[in-house]
This record gives structure tokens, sequence and C-alpha cells, in this order.
């Protein structure tokens, strides 16, 4: 993307359009995303945080999708360069563009959604997904008629292995004999290449899948709701969000994270001179991570299934159990 068209793409705006910048001592706030906002799932997510905070906080808030490490750079750049005070890059992929950037405007936070980088104005908030995602590994492996479970990812990143790996964690510890694949599509964008993952893994016998590929996760939900109108027994999982709704006769649950509470929780701490550089860690016992049942598919769990995971998902909060996630 060049500097025109990045600078263009920056008038995409939830508040106001493009145009001088405002008294130096606004509160203003802005997000990159590696995709779509559409796609229901990880950018819907910021983007409503987004504009929670515009809401909320009362901040100038802009959005622009950046799609490559130079369009992370430049759009980290351009926002500091324009006094903003606050700036989320939201995935692991974000960690070398803020930590660069950083460098050049100590006046500007910059918050990662993912990762372990902290310098004295960047840190990451980490979402403990797997919390949910290892729930879901359980409810799978109970749920199984055919010993096969499938992962379908977009890009190979830690983050996303460290959900695959919980779930995969939960899995095991219910039932030793369930096989478990994974696919990376290499984007998350291709619906039609999630797809056909899909499809390739409901043909080996795969009668659940959980994506983590954004955008590209309806083409896994397409695959699954296509199979089951022919009459298979087979179910998928939702990412990030609620997205039971997405497809109500198949996904039979969601891990999900409050993305826009955090996001609100961070800029206050920013807005309010309380921010520290470190890592901040958000999960269940914060009211950020959750694992929501469908209630169309939840007459389908055996009632010993749900009793388990209330037995397990306390432990989890409790501290009892530690779920396996990835180094980062």
């Amino acid at each position: 993307m060049s500097r025109s068209r990045l600078v263009a793409a920056l008038c995409v705006v939830v508040a106001s359009a493009c145009g001088d910048d405002r008294d130096a001592a606004a509160f203003r706030v802005a997000l990159l995303t590696p995709g779509s906002i559409a796609d229901g799932g990880w950018n819907a997510g910021a983007y409503e945080g987004l504009r929670e905070i515009r809401e909320r906080l009362g901040a100038e808030v802009r959005h622009v999708e950046t799609r490559t490490p130079a369009e992370f750079e430049e759009g980290f750049r351009d926002f500091a360069g324009r006094g903003y005070t606050l700036v989320f890059g939201h995935g692991f992929e974000y960690q070398e563009a803020a930590a660069r950037v950083g460098a050049e405007f100590p006046e500007t936070v910059f918050i990662t959604t993912s990762g372990d980088t902290v310098r004295s104005n960047v840190a990451p908030m980490v979402f403990e997904l797997e919390q949910a995602t290892y729930l879901c590994g359980v409810l799978a492996a109970r749920m199984t008629e055919t010993g096969r479970i499938g992962l379908i990812g977009g890009i190979d990143l830690p983050s996303i292995r460290s959900t695959f790996q919980a779930f995969r964690g939960g899995v095991s510890a219910t039932r030793s004999d369930v096989e478990v694949r994974e696919v990376f599509i290499g984007n998350f964008d291709d619906t039609a290449a999630a797809r056909e993952a899909a499809l390739a893994l409901l043909e080996e016998g795969a009668d659940l899948l959980l994506h983590q590929a954004n955008a590209a996760g309806r083409g896994v939900f397409r695959a699954v709701s296509d199979r089951a109108a022919a009459g298979a027994r087979v179910f998928a999982f939702g990412i990030n969000r609620d997205q039971n709704a997405m497809a109500p006769e198949v996904v039979l649950a969601s891990a999900t994270l409050d993305i826009p509470a955090a996001f609100v929780e961070v800029a206050t701490r920013v807005r309010e001179g309380r921010f520290t550089a470190e890592p901040v860690r958000l999960g269940m016992n914060e009211g950020i991570v959750h694992l929501v049942l469908n209630p169309r598919l939840r007459a389908r769990i055996p009632a010993a299934t749900l009793d388990e995971i209330d037995r397990i998902e306390a432990s989890i909060r409790s501290g009892e159990l530690v779920v396996p996630r990835g180094a980062f």
C-alpha cells in the first residue's frame, strides 16, 4: 500500500472525516487490524472496542486495515506523528513494528493484542483464550463419534498455535484415543480455501472442527453446515466472539473474548496516566474469556458432560488447573 493509499484509508473514521488535527490535549486512539472488521470475530471485536473507547471515554478514534509488516510500521508512524495518544496493533504480528516506531515516538503508547514485546511505551495485551479453547477440546472429545477432530488456522502464528495447543490439551486429558489434525491456509480472508480445508478434514472422518481463521472461518461454517444438511452428524466451534448465531445448527459453542471491555480498560489506564509497560493478561477471572454454549444445541450435550465442563472451568478459575499454552 502506497503512502497516499494509506492516508486515504485512514479516512475510514469512526468519529469524523480526515482534517486538521484537533487540540493537542485531545485523547486520540487508533486501531490497526490485519483484516476486515466485518469478519464477525477477531477484528470485529477490536473495532467494537474502538467504538466503546469513543463512546465511554470521549476519544477521537480512527481505524485502518493493514496487511503487511511495512503497512504495520507505516500505520503506527502516521498516527504517532499526528499526536495520537494510544495506538493498538491488533495481533501478535504487530510487535516488531510497534517496537521500532515506539522508539521514535516516546509520547505515544503502543499496545499489541498478543505477544511478549515490552518497551517503555510498548506492551502486549495477552488474552488467555486458551482457557476457553481447552474447554472446547474437552467438549469435542466427549462429543466426537468418529474419534477425529480438525483444527483450521489462518496464518501460522504463535498466538494461534497456542490456542490449538490448549485445545489439544483438553482433548488428550479427556480421551487419549482421539486424533486431532490441523491445517493452516496461509491467510485470514480466503473463505473458499477454508471451506476446502474443512471439507478435506470432514472427508477424513473429522466430525468436529475449530477454526482460528478470522473472516475465512465463514468457509469452515459453510462446509460443516452443508455436510450437516446432507445428514451427517458434524459440529463446529466459534472463536474470539460468540459465533453461535453464524451457523446455529452446527456451532456447538464459542470460545469468546470480551475485546471491547479489554480495550476500554487499557485505554482508561493510558488516559489516566496509569499505564505500566508490562504484559496485561486477561482471562476468565477478569471477565474477558468465556465458553458460550449454543442454546439451540445445548440439549445435544449429555448432562454429565455439561457438569464436567463446569467442574473443569472452576478448576481453571481457582488456579488448580493451568491450561497448556505457548511460550509467549
